[in-house]
């Protein structure tokens, strides 16, 4: 039987820094309540507030914080790998860090995919799809690229910590300054798809700030914020950046798909933000009902991330199929019904938890009893590919027309939904496969 939250809590090391924990649920919890804000559901379909709305687009300056999460990601992923590093013989700790970072990211995300593929299919099969259904199996994915763009900051840690270890603020540097190359080929001059290596130069450029703060080189916070905001303001202002920090339907730029110089910025400006609040984010999960509670949301957010959407979406799916009247966006209506919505979002998002929350939890299986072969990293370098290419395809297309063939550009080719979930669980297996045949056998 798994310890109680209240044992895991007592049972934190005063070496463990907590605020970082405090942080990783408060930006989860954070985009789970921005996308049931944001969405504007009528009988016609899913729209954005922020599109309905213009003059609320401001607020993504601090709601979007994204970047906090994938700078958490880089402080955790540092201190893991060089613990792995420091007990592991050199030719497995690659593979055995990928497993041991992604089991519990990865395992509930084949759960989803796997739960919504079944119910895609069958409706599929009884000849429904239309209205709220289509939308509901083309949005549910959506927040799958986060887990792929995930999958790619572990994956790149190895040989990127490496770098930070030689060359510290430089190799920051030089990733911001490849985003930088980036947009300058991509607005200036025309250069076709150049755009997508921002997915790796921004989001890693981040992440490279969480291996900085791990080393204590995080000195001068308000610099960064002042820095970051005065260059995103800067560049808004005066470059084709939109003001959203999120993406808006139909725009022709996006400041998140695929990331942008704008949005790097603003990722210096909210970490040079959550910087500043150490010390008295520090003090308050010291208090020890505050840290049971970060304790208890930290064992259950990759479940309630991955089923917040589908959460709120049954929300509107049971308003409309009883006849319930959905005021118009914005109107004085519709922001009355908006806490009921919520609540009701909430409420549904913690039952689909209760259901599937124990794919999240740590494997009871026993660890391996030696290291993982030779061949090892080479085939969970190929699994982690496979899958990060997998949930990213899938994020793009969803489950709408599983069976007619339906496709999304992938960077720069087609996929569809049974391609991109073939890879996902394809890739998800080698990953895992290290592990096989090397655990210990008790009798």
């Amino acid at each position: 039987m798994g310890s109680s939250v209240r044992e895991l809590a007592e049972a934190t090391p005063d070496t463990r820094d907590r605020y970082v924990d405090l942080l990783r649920v408060a930006s989860l919890g954070t985009v789970v309540l921005g996308h049931w804000l944001m969405a504007a559901v009528t009988a016609d379909g899913v729209g954005n507030l922020l599109a309905v709305v213009p003059q609320l687009q401001p607020l993504t300056w601090a709601l979007q914080i994204m970047p906090v999460f994938f700078f958490v990601g880089g402080f955790s992923h540092a201190l893991s790998y060089r613990s792995l590093s420091r007990r592991r013989p050199e030719g497995s700790v690659y593979a055995l860090f990928l497993r041991a970072r992604l089991r519990r990211l990865l395992r509930p995300t084949m759960v989803f995919i796997a739960v919504w593929g079944a119910a895609a299919l069958t409706i599929q099969f009884l000849g429904g799809g239309g209205g709220l259904t289509e939308v509901t199996l083309r949005l549910v994915t959506q927040p799958l690229w986060f887990i792929g763009v995930y999958l790619a900051m572990a994956a790149c840690t190895p040989p990127l910590l490496k770098l930070h270890e030689r060359h510290g603020w430089a190799a920051f540097g030089a990733l911001a300054g490849g985003a930088v190359a980036v947009d300058v080929l991509r607005f200036a001059f025309g250069v076709a798809y150049v755009e997508f290596l921002n997915f790796a130069f921004v989001w890693l450029a981040v992440h490279q700030l969480g291996f900085l703060r791990a080393d204590g080189r995080l000195r001068f916070p308000a610099a960064l914020a002042l820095g970051g905001l005065t260059g995103a303001v800067a560049l808004v202002a005066l470059g084709p950046y939109p003001l959203s920090m999120v993406g808006m339907p139909g725009e022709e730029v996006s400041n998140m798909a695929p990331p942008t110089l704008a949005l790097l910025c603003h990722g210096l400006w909210l970490v040079g933000a959550v910087e500043l609040l150490r010390a008295p984010g520090t003090r308050l999960v010291a208090r020890s009902r505050v840290w049971r509670t970060v304790v208890a949301a930290n064992g259950i957010a990759m479940t309630a991330f991955l089923w917040h959407l589908t959460a709120m979406l049954g929300v509107y799916g049971v308003l409309l199929a009883t006849g319930t009247s959905l005021p118009a966006p914005a109107t004085a209506a519709w922001w009355a019904q908006a806490p009921l919505r919520v609540v009701a979002a909430a409420v549904l998002t913690a039952l689909l938890v209760a259901a599937f929350r124990t794919f999240e939890r740590p494997s009871p299986l026993s660890p391996p009893a030696t290291p993982a072969g030779p061949g090892s990293g080479p085939l969970a370098a190929l699994g982690i590919t496979c899958c990060l290419l997998g949930v990213l395809g899938l994020s793009m297309v969803g489950f709408g027309g599983l069976l007619e063939g339906r496709s999304a550009m992938l960077i720069a080719f087609p996929v569809t939904a049974p391609v991109a979930v073939a890879m996902a669980l394809g890739g998800w297996l080698l990953v895992e496969r290290p592990g096989f045949g090397t655990r210990r056998t008790e009798r």
